[in-house]
């Protein structure tokens, strides 16, 4: 099967999420990606736990398929020359290290590593990026979601922010960061040059401001709180069916509207109520329509909205655990759970690839590697001896 980045190679120097993520996104679109890692700890993530499976972090599976490990210590010389052979042979570099004296005392920063190789894409992702006044300071998910201004307007207006519970900084980062790297690759093709990609949590979870910084950048308007509630959008927002059980309803056009105002019968009510005769109306006044909606929604369970609504092409949803998500029909039907088996821990996990390419799919081949489980095969491709690994061994650089 012809994958889309067949005869990429992808070497690897990161940990975390941000990187990772987009090594195995690579992986997954069929690039040969080598995970370079710390012998005897490896990869931050590989101790982030509970919950484990076997010996193995969930966390670390999560985002380590379709990689080979080696474990190489760069920080001695005959680990720094190996690294630069690795580099030598390779078509992308993903690093994630925030500071760029660090590389540069290395001789494999951008600039360098460029110069020698003009064919190399070189992505690093760090906290900031290169530039600015906190270029060089180490950044986490959670520090990108507070200081992108996201986490203002995140939870109720009573309440206090409230973090994302996903990393979405790092998962955006290393999203991005891939999008970057097939568009350098693409580049590639016709200039016969790679270049340097500087990604930066910060500068990605800035992106989810979206119509929030539009709202400010053009009309100087400041988002507040606003809960399960759209600010531009009424109805919007989770109502509860007479089971007490939790719904979303969604409507975001006249015409749905009309529909809505129908199937919960209070053409009368709402219908012909100048204060909801249009979203910019419902919007203006959305503080008496809601608990209006809510005492209509609650004359009925839940499930039997949905029916209503759904069957009307309304959009609206229940609200779903993690468990009903993954089981939900819509999830199998596509094919969204990958499993592959583990040499040590049996059949792995994971949530699929969502780019659903129809000539070129995504593969699932190979599961998170184990701690340095390709060392040995990747050195001996790159024209090392048996005596040479023994010693590399030997002397703490594998």
């Amino acid at each position: 099967m012809l994958l889309a980045c067949d005869g990429i190679r992808v070497l690897e120097l990161t940990e975390a999420l941000a990187g990772p993520y987009c090594g195995m996104m690579l992986g997954d679109l069929g690039a040969d990606v080598i995970k370079i890692e710390r012998a005897g700890t490896g990869d931050q993530t590989r101790s982030w736990g509970p919950p484990f499976l076997g010996a193995q972090s969930c966390y670390f599976l999560m985002t380590n398929r379709n990689k080979r490990s080696v474990t190489l210590n760069y920080d001695t010389p005959k680990g720094l020359e190996i690294l630069r052979r690795l580099i030598a042979d390779t078509d992308v570099l993903l690093t994630n290290n925030p500071s760029l004296a660090s590389l540069k005392k290395r001789g494999i920063d951008p600039e360098t590593l460029c110069a020698q190789h003009p064919r190399l894409v070189y992505c690093n992702i760090s906290g900031y990026g290169f530039s600015g006044p906190k270029a060089g300071l180490p950044g986490y998910d959670i520090v990108a979601q507070a200081e992108a201004g996201l986490w203002s307007v995140t939870g109720e207006e009573s309440t206090n922010p409230v973090r994302y519970p996903v990393a979405i900084a790092d998962i955006s980062t290393g999203t991005y960061a891939t999008i970057g790297i097939l568009a350098a690759l693409f580049a590639r093709q016709r200039t016969g040059r790679g270049q340097f990609i500087d990604m930066a949590l910060f500068d990605s979870q800035i992106t989810w401001l979206a119509n929030l910084g539009s709202n400010y950048l053009n009309a100087g308007q400041l988002p507040r709180r606003w809960g399960n509630a759209h600010p531009s959008i009424v109805p919007y927002d989770v109502f509860k069916g007479s089971d007490d059980k939790l719904f979303v309803v969604a409507v975001g056009s006249e015409a749905q509207w009309s529909r809505f105002v129908a199937i919960v019968g209070a053409e009368e009510m709402l219908g012909s109520d100048p204060r909801f005769a249009t979203n910019a109306l419902r919007v203006q006044h959305r503080q008496e329509l809601n608990p209006i909606m809510q005492e209509l929604l609650a004359q009925r369970p839940a499930e039997a909205w949905l029916r209503k609504l759904v069957a009307a092409r309304i959009p609206a949803g229940p609200i779903q655990t993690v468990e009903e998500a993954l089981k939900d029909p819509q999830a199998l039907a596509r094919d969204t759970i990958v499993t592959l088996e583990h040499p040590a821990i049996g059949s792995v996990r994971s949530i699929a690839n969502p780019c659903r390419l129809a000539g070129t799919p995504p593969s699932y081949r190979y599961p998170p590697p184990q701690l340095g489980e390709h060392t040995e095969a990747v050195l001996r491709n790159l024209g090392c001896s048996p005596d040479d690994v023994a010693a590399a061994k030997r002397d703490g650089v594998i």
